[in-house]
């Protein structure tokens, strides 16, 4: 019998929760936008879901294309997030892991922000996991506008509860669950934000 970890790879947890739900389900359409080298697609991959990725590192695009050498080459995309030529309104569900909050600026956020957005159909489910500064707002030293120095040393573009909840209003989106923070020992906090759109 495979194992855990052979199964499912090292998928994020939260995502791992929505397939576990039901709301990620066989026969949907999945984008993985900022797809890094495919850790999130392993099962989905050998579930035969029908599945996209982009990342603006060619390296981490050729690695995500050698998991899944049977799909078309055009499903695997060199392009940034904010550039992604994917059709309008094409994909069951988008997964924004750990990539906005690499955004410059608040431009920068939103530009990746709407453009995957755009590809999500309707009642199809965004997922996002990045980081915040909910929990450790006395913690992190701000830099520029929203990007901060974390207490870990790295530097990210934080947002927070009130910017996420404007943001589902925004975008006449639905909160699919509340948001959720991790917390990770003081040194950064991870929010799980998902839509319905």
């Amino acid at each position: 019998m495979p194992s855990l970890q052979d199964q499912f790879g090292p998928i994020d947890i939260y995502l791992f929760d929505q397939i576990l739900r039901g709301r990620i389900a066989p026969g949907m359409r999945i984008l993985d936008a900022g797809c890094g080298h495919g850790r999130n697609l392993i099962y989905l991959l050998r579930e035969n879901y029908e599945i996209h990725a982009a990342d603006s590192d060619p390296l981490a695009i050729a690695a995500t294309r050698q998991l899944a050498p049977h799909l078309p080459a055009a499903n695997f995309r060199h392009e940034t997030i904010e550039a992604m030529t994917f059709p309008d309104a094409h994909f069951d569900v988008v997964l924004l892991s750990a990539v906005l909050h690499f955004a410059r600026d608040d431009r920068h956020f939103l530009a990746m922000l709407h453009n995957a957005w755009r590809t999500l159909k309707p009642n199809g489910l965004l997922f996002a996991r990045l980081a915040s500064s909910i929990g450790i707002e006395n913690l992190v030293q701000p830099i520029e506008g929203r990007r901060a120095r974390l207490p870990d040393g790295s530097t990210r573009y934080l947002v927070d509860e009130p910017l996420l909840l404007a943001l589902t209003r925004q975008l006449d989106a639905r909160l699919s669950d509340p948001l959720k923070t991790t917390i990770v020992q003081n040194q950064r906090a991870m929010t799980t934000w998902v839509l319905t759109k």
